[in-house]
């Protein structure tokens, strides 16, 4: 699930952490990359729960009824095509997100505030109420009605991201609010791959796609922190007409961390190093950054290729 695009945000998310505070160890920074690894998975881990909590929360709203209808002395007969859905009850079965959240001590009850509110605004979309009508839904019909609610209601929710910013604290997580769109791209893609006769061994994605991106991680973070006086250097030579105390700080991060790569992971194209960083700038610093650090970069490995001292292989 996490690949080298994420794994280079971290990097550069921990630096500027690490930088901001007052230990600057690189035993502290690996510990503080690998908690933000362990974070973004089990935030995958909780946003594939929350079927289970919005099914069972809906469960619940049909007793409330069942219950008002009784004191009334009323009949209520209850449509349980979305409580009856069997991709969350795969999800609850499964002992895999089951034993995860328990051992991680992950829990939805601070954050019920969002699934409350995703239901008032799901029994209200017309697919929710198309997929009601249904006198008999398939098991197609209810993946597409998950990926709707995923992709519709959940993606750049304000509501889930307020409950993520609250659970964080409870929960002693952190980038949930950062990472929640991002995973939530990464919970459809999963359930995409559910099938009807899957029981325990659900097709969840790893952490990692394999062990050479924690590597890849930890080892651009450990160069990012040797090299750093050096790639200062770097920088403040290619500043031109500007002083380098006056760089942005996110900035300067970002491009530390891109100078380690592109002076040490030699089996990476130059051109995918460089754009990756370009646009990591455009989301996390300011609106025309990328265009100065695209200039600084370009500017240093013209500097580095002059000298001999670029080795990166060619795209």
């Amino acid at each position: 699930m996490i690949n080298r695009t994420l794994v280079r945000t971290k990097v550069v998310q921990t630096l500027f952490a690490q930088y901001s505070g007052n230990d600057h160890t690189a035993l502290s920074a690996r510990k503080t990359l690998l908690n933000k690894f362990s974070s973004t998975y089990s935030l995958y881990m909780m946003m594939l729960s929350f079927a289970d909590e919005l099914t069972t929360y809906a469960e619940e709203q049909i007793s409330e009824n069942q219950k008002r209808a009784s004191v009334l002395h009323q009949t209520y007969i209850a449509n349980r095509n979305f409580v009856n859905n069997r991709l969350a009850q795969q999800i609850f079965n499964n002992r895999r997100i089951r034993n995860y959240l328990e051992n991680e001590n992950l829990r939805w009850d601070v954050g019920m505030s969002a699934i409350e509110a995703t239901y008032k605004l799901l029994i209200n979309t017309p697919f929710y109420q198309e997929f009601m009508a249904l006198e008999k839904p398939t098991y197609e019909d209810e993946k597409t009605l998950w990926r709707k609610i995923y992709g519709s209601l959940l993606l750049e929710s304000e509501t889930l991201s307020s409950a993520l910013e609250e659970m964080e604290v409870a929960l002693d997580q952190e980038g949930w609010t950062i990472d929640m769109d991002m995973v939530i791209t990464y919970v459809i893609k999963t359930l995409k791959r559910f099938k009807e006769d899957d029981t325990d061994e659900l097709p969840l994605l790893e952490m990692f796609a394999s062990e050479a991106e924690l590597e890849f991680g930890k080892n651009l973070l450990q160069w990012s922190i040797e090299q750093t006086e050096e790639n200062k250097g770097l920088i403040a030579k290619s500043l031109q007409n500007w002083e380098a105390d006056r760089i942005a700080y996110m900035d300067q991060i970002i491009l530390l961390v891109a100078l380690a790569e592109i002076r040490k992971c030699n089996e990476i194209a130059l051109e995918i190093s460089m754009n990756e960083y370009i646009e990591i700038a455009k989301e996390y610093s300011s609106d025309k950054s990328y265009i100065f650090i695209n200039g600084v970069l370009n500017r240093i490995v013209n500097d580095l290729r002059a000298e001999n001292q670029l080795f990166k292989v060619k795209r």
